[in-house]
């Protein structure tokens, strides 16, 4: 799907306000880069997703530095992923001919190491004139360090360049002559039907020297686009989705797998930092790091997929960097497994749309949200109910972790939104404490684990108690208890099983949350304070966990007319933010979302589980449980030979 945006001519890098969603993402398993309508590459880190930008006009216009590839002169654009890739394709009409531009990060795979995915940190494009002549301008102006000084510049040929400064070089290879100036590296090309060109720019440590006999050739570049394109096509092979959703199911799983980190296996909630949740406010974080929550429910998405060698991947990094005692758990990490993330504002970057601060790092992670226990525990038991194998070494963790849920969940947390309050006794915190203690005890009865499960089932029990009797004292579940607020996060409460989404308490408050938090279809997290001024966007992820409710309701129309709606927010690739306006439908916040995704691929094969397959009525159960159940047993796929020995 494709939609045609004008784009006006102009200095290096303006034209149309790039809104967030006129871009498209380029990705490699290591790091990512996200590419404008103008052909601008406004956002790429390297080596890593939490490395440094190396451009970041996204953030700032003046100071963030680009890499630009299109026509001198008017233009209109279209752009499509070739299919079953992540590699994009940018056509440019213009007056006198048509431009095509083909853009990915090139990957490499290393046999030797298991079939590992390998990285040459570059961004490659490929430039075809198609039609007529045009004449094709190539700016590339990197400012590292999220543009905060001007590397040195230097032409190392006629065809290669050099950028070095701080810890950062970037290698320049084109086959057309280019020209350098005290801020940036140029060509202008001129073109004509089937006259093809390349330009390579490759990033370094400062300390790595490149001679120019060291630069590939037109034939090696072509060869690293034509392995990238099979890397692409050969992984998404494996997604054994079939359902009437296909072509934006398959597109969410080639975004997950892109924001995969694959030297460790973490998964990053979103590739880019500080894009705003409102333009102009303050609502602007760094996603690039693994929040445990949203891995684990990627990872499940990722399994109704049929991938298995993802989940061992994270279940691995998750078992090394959560390593020793239970109470020190963090609910986010480096995708290195880091533990400190310093939050830090650049007051050089004017922001997105001028949103500021601009903040790397992240504040959140030292808060106590208790969810992440449920959610652990959660994606432990769905993984033995796939024939995953759970060893003794693996059960000592866990059932910590269960302990641990005994201990604090009478504390009150800044819960999954991560509120900058103070804590609260949210509804969702204490389910997901609940589902802990649940799936701890249904763990330890399957494989006959050792473990005090009549202690755990009393605090079970009470915990039930308190959500019924406290937490929905009013006849519905508020955000919090003793709150009169509405929040979304309580359509979780049928979906791990707490109660059948007939069940009186929750139709009142599907009924309630609708009534005060819907607005076009869409949901709003919450309109209660957390600490931060202004407000935000529609929360897509929230809207998603609605669908899944009217299914399991029974109230299947409306749930599919209220994915088509979701569906249609997609851009014109099929990538989504977290957040959209309402009404326009504009992306907001960091972008492309995982969480976004990930609820896309569960929402598919919830809704064709239940097309095809009885729901368990009467009684609660576990939706992600059912839609495994259904999608796996369908297609008799089964992890036995998959373990957590490595992992924990």
């Amino acid at each position: 799907m494709t939609k045609q945006a004008p784009c006006l001519d102009g200095p290096p890098g303006d034209g149309m306000r790039q809104r967030i969603d006129d871009y498209a993402l380029l990705g490699d398993c290591h790091s990512a880069a996200l590419v404008g309508r103008d052909g601008s590459i406004d956002w790429a880190c390297f080596p890593r997703f939490d490395s440094p930008a190396v451009f970041c006009r996204i953030l700032d216009k003046r100071r963030g530095g680009s890499f630009r590839v299109s026509p001198e002169g008017p233009f209109q654009s279209t752009r499509h992923y070739l299919e079953d890739t992540n590699v994009l394709v940018t056509t440019f009409t213009t007056p006198g001919g048509v431009l095509e531009v083909t853009d990915c990060m090139p990957v490499r795979i290393d046999p030797a190491r298991g079939s590992r995915v390998g990285t040459r940190h570059a961004l490659l494009r490929r430039v075809r004139c198609t039609v007529g002549q045009v004449l094709a301008r190539v700016v590339l102006a990197p400012r590292f360090e999220y543009g905060s000084f001007v590397p040195r510049i230097r032409l190392t040929s006629l065809r290669t360049a050099e950028f070095v400064g701080g810890a950062d070089a970037l290698w320049v290879t084109a086959t057309r002559p280019l020209a350098a100036s005290d801020t940036s590296v140029r060509g202008r090309w001129h073109m004509r039907a089937g006259d093809e060109a390349w330009v390579e720019a490759a990033w370094t440590p400062s300390l790595v020297e490149r001679a120019p006999a060291d630069m590939p050739d037109p034939a090696v570049l072509r060869r690293r686009l034509e392995e990238t394109v099979a890397f692409w096509r050969d992984w998404i092979s494996l997604c054994a989705y079939d359902g009437e959703y296909t072509h934006a199911v398959r597109r969410s799983a080639l975004v997950l797998k892109a924001l995969t980190y694959a030297p460790s296996g973490a998964i990053v909630a979103a590739p880019t930092a500080s894009l705003p949740e409102e333009p102009g406010g303050e609502r602007n974080w760094d996603y690039r790091y693994t929040w445990l929550r949203d891995t684990t429910l990627t990872v499940i998405s990722l399994m109704l997929l049929g991938y298995q060698e993802e989940a061992f991947a994270f279940r691995h990094w998750l078992g090394r960097t959560s390593a020793g005692r239970a109470e020190d758990i963090q609910i986010m990490y480096g995708i290195r497994g880091h533990r400190l993330l310093p939050e830090v504002e650049l007051t050089h970057l004017e922001g997105h749309r001028g949103s500021r601060p601009v903040r790397i790092g992240n504040g959140a992670v030292k808060q106590l949200q208790l969810d992440v226990f449920g959610e652990m525990l959660e994606g432990a038991w769905l993984f033995a109910k796939m024939g995953g194998r759970l060893t003794p070494r693996n059960w000592s963790y866990l059932s910590r972790l269960v302990e641990d849920v005994c201990e604090r969940w009478r504390q009150p947390d800044q819960g999954l939104w991560e509120i900058r309050d103070e804590p609260r006794h949210f509804i969702h915190s204490k389910l997901l404490c609940w589902v802990a203690l649940d799936r701890g005890i249904r763990i330890a009865r399957s494989r006959r684990f050792a473990a005090p499960v009549g202690r755990w089932a009393r605090e079970r029990a009470l915990l039930r108690e308190y959500l019924l009797h406290e937490g929905a004292r009013t006849g519905w579940f508020p955000q919090a208890v003793g709150s009169d607020e509405a929040d979304a996060s309580v359509l979780q409460l049928p979906a791990l099983g707490f109660l059948p989404a007939t069940h009186p308490l929750v139709c009142r408050t599907v009924a309630l949350v609708r009534q005060r938090l819907e607005r076009d279809g869409l949901l709003f997290r919450y309109h209660a304070p957390d600490g931060l001024s202004g407000g935000e966007g529609t929360f897509l992820l929230c809207s998603f966990w609605l669908h899944d409710v009217l299914v399991h309701s029974g109230r299947t129309e409306e749930a599919e007319e209220l994915l088509r709606h979701l569906l249609s927010l997609s851009n014109d690739v099929g990538l989504y933010g977290e957040e959209a306006v309402p009404g326009t439908g504009e992306a907001l916040g960091n972008f492309p979302q995982a969480f976004t995704h990930m609820a896309l691929v569960a929402s598919c094969a919830q809704l064709s589980a239940a097309r095809s397959f009885p729901l368990p009525r009467p009684g609660a159960y576990d939706y992600a449980d059912f839609a495994l159940t259904y999608h796996l047993g369908k297609r008799s796929i089964f992890m036995s030979h998959f373990s957590w020995e490595a992992a924990m």
